[in-house]
């Protein structure tokens, strides 16, 4: 609640509706700041089959906010395939600054983050072991988000894929009470989940591969 920015508060009072991804999880949010506005379902389920409405109504000059369960619309969660359509029809996409949880725990992992690349929740079975293995070279910062129930199988995978001794920094419950982060190998990390039960949603930072350091001899020969 403490996070929400005045800008975001001001938008959801003034626009005609909002599009939630839960509307019981977001009438507490506006119920809590004292906004009575329309709320509608919008979710992965049914955006596919009620975007094209959404975007007539915005057509005929309404205007809509979107907001998720937690987090940032279109990262991991609906969002994108609505937003496409909007700027196809040539709709005003505007993105309030807010919580995302990939940035605090990129930041705050000690894993360095001016170089880094978002891959989201892996397949599950499917690809997953050959989207691993086509990472295995990758030099820049991975995130990944995970739930808590195959978290510690996910960092296993890791270990074998990469190597038990790459660094990592999991992240649970970003700005939330319970909010907690483990950092160390790969092997440490995973040891720790096994014998503390995981709860919540995690964000995995893992180290790029480190680049081998070449000396060159540029051997001359004075004549």
């Amino acid at each position: 609640m403490e996070d929400i920015t005045l800008r975001a508060l001001r938008v959801l009072k003034e626009v005609d509706l909002v599009l939630c991804e839960d509307t019981r999880t977001s009438g507490i949010l506006l119920k809590h700041f004292n906004i009575k506005n329309k709320l509608m379902s919008h979710h992965k389920f049914n955006e596919h089959g009620t975007a094209a409405g959404i975007v007539e109504r915005l057509k005929a000059g309404n205007s809509i906010a979107l907001i998720s369960d937690a987090g940032t619309p279109g990262i991991s969660d609906p969002g994108f395939f609505l937003v496409r359509e909007a700027i196809n029809a040539g709709i005003a996409v505007q993105t309030l600054p807010g919580s995302t949880a990939f940035v605090p725990a990129l930041v705050s992992s000690g894993i360095p983050c001016d170089r880094f690349c978002f891959e989201g929740f892996l397949p599950q079975k499917k690809g997953r072991k050959t989207h691993l293995e086509n990472l295995q070279n990758e030099e820049r910062t991975m995130i990944f988000y995970e739930s808590p129930y195959r978290i510690v199988k996910t960092l296993e995978q890791f270990a074998e894929v990469f190597e038990p001794e790459r660094q990592v920094s999991c992240s649970r419950e970003i700005s939330k009470l319970h909010e907690e982060t483990v950092r160390g190998t790969l092997q440490d990390v995973a040891e720790h989940f096994r014998k503390a039960e995981p709860k919540g949603e995690f964000v995995i930072v893992l180290a790029g591969k480190q680049r081998k350091k070449t000396i060159h001899i540029n051997n001359q020969t004075n004549k």
